[in-house]
């Protein structure tokens, strides 16, 4: 007999979409015990949340988090709002026994992570964090293909993360859609917005990373803040590129832009190891290209893993071989592994503590670019 697992959502934009769609559809193709009811929607603006409610199905709405955080029919809270705002409701919802999915970066800076870290495992709350490029099905494969040792000796670990959307002066910070452009609620630039992502994914699949130095440059020195039209300097890094160490020995290089003209969402990963390399590309993401160095000579070369084939992560829930899942199946997967650990009592990965990994490598990766040296990560 199926086990409700009520939701309350805080938030409503493009990723509380991403999420909701998630939570409605993995009854419709997982077998969990635990099953997502869309609970309550919470936002400060009324007609806006009710909307979002209507939409995707939420039984009803709050306009307060803390008393949302008071119902008793809240089994978890996702957390989907600017930077700043994730440790006060993550805190609160932890006090609160509710368990947390909480947008990634987790927080502002490593300071504010160790606290949440503290907070959950004090509360003893199961918690995640929504890094869902783990969770690409190829993204997966090319981790157990690591895991296997397939590719022996790690060697070097390259990613970048290539937009474009704010090269216009025009384009306004802070306030809803662009809150990502002002310090004060984002702390970072694409260094918490699109490098985290490729932060998470390297420690998931390479180990963990020891050093780094970076650069970034803020190309647009001001911008119109979207709510008081006054002119405000810009605090966060536009562009930043870093080379890093990890734990194994091997170099990588990450790089990640909104200034890079004719490109969306361009985030690629590639690893190079002594028996073989793979290489990923969001834009293909249902493809692994893959080079083994012990084949035949004559027959030697990058092969391309279509993957879609039930032996491959997650695909035998969805369709024949051959027919490909989108970006969207990623955050499925998310949720379908949050409720199965519920049932195994395994934790749902990332979690708090292992996110807070990322958080330092970010808080050092920033730190390098202001004092031009190498920095540690503790």
């Amino acid at each position: 007999m199926s086990k409700a697992l009520n939701i309350g959502m805080i938030g409503y934009g493009f990723m509380g979409r991403a999420h909701s769609n998630g939570y409605n559809r993995v009854p419709n193709f997982f077998d969990t015990e635990y099953v997502p009811v869309l609970k309550t929607a919470c936002a400060r603006n009324k007609e806006k949340v009710q909307a979002f409610a209507d939409t995707w199905g939420y039984e009803s709405i709050e306009t307060d988090w803390r008393k949302m955080l008071e119902r008793d029919d809240i089994d978890a809270v996702d957390i989907c709002v600017p930077n700043n705002l994730h440790k006060e409701m993550a805190i609160a919802a932890a006090e609160a026994g509710k368990m947390i999915l909480c947008e990634k970066p987790l927080a502002m800076n490593a300071e504010e992570g160790i606290e949440m870290c503290e907070a959950v495992e004090k509360a003893g709350v199961k918690n995640t964090v929504w890094y869902n490029y783990r969770r690409v099905p190829a993204v997966t494969l090319a981790k157990n293909i690591v895991d296997r040792g397939d590719l022996g000796k790690i060697f070097h670990y390259r990613a970048n993360f290539l937009q474009d959307w704010t090269i216009s002066p025009d384009v306004p910070q802070g306030g809803a859609a662009v809150w990502r452009l002002s310090a004060e609620e984002a702390g970072s630039g694409v260094t918490g917005d699109l490098l985290a992502h490729c932060i998470d994914t390297a420690i998931w699949i390479n180990g963990n990373i020891t050093s780094v130095t970076a650069m970034t440059e803020t190309f647009i020195k001001e911008r119109k803040h979207q709510d008081t039209g006054e002119m405000l300097p810009v605090n966060i890094d536009d562009a930043c590129a870093f080379l890093a160490r990890f734990e194994n020995g091997s170099l990588a290089i990450f790089e990640s832009t909104r200034y890079a003209r004719g490109h969306k969402a361009l985030y690629t990963l590639e690893v190079n190891g002594e028996n073989g390399s793979l290489s990923w590309d969001l834009h293909d993401l249902h493809h692994l290209k893959y080079f083994n160095h012990d084949d035949e000579s004559i027959v030697r070369g990058w092969r391309d893993i279509h993957v879609s084939d039930g032996e491959h992560p997650y695909m035998d829930k969805w369709w024949v071989p051959g027919l490909q899942v989108g970006y969207e199946h990623s955050f499925v997967h998310h949720v379908a592994d949050f409720c199965k650990s519920l049932e195994t009592g395994e934790e749902c990965g990332p979690t708090f503590r292992d996110a807070l990994e990322t958080q330092k490598v970010c808080d050092a990766v920033l730190n390098s670019a202001k004092s031009k040296s190498w920095e540690t990560i503790n």
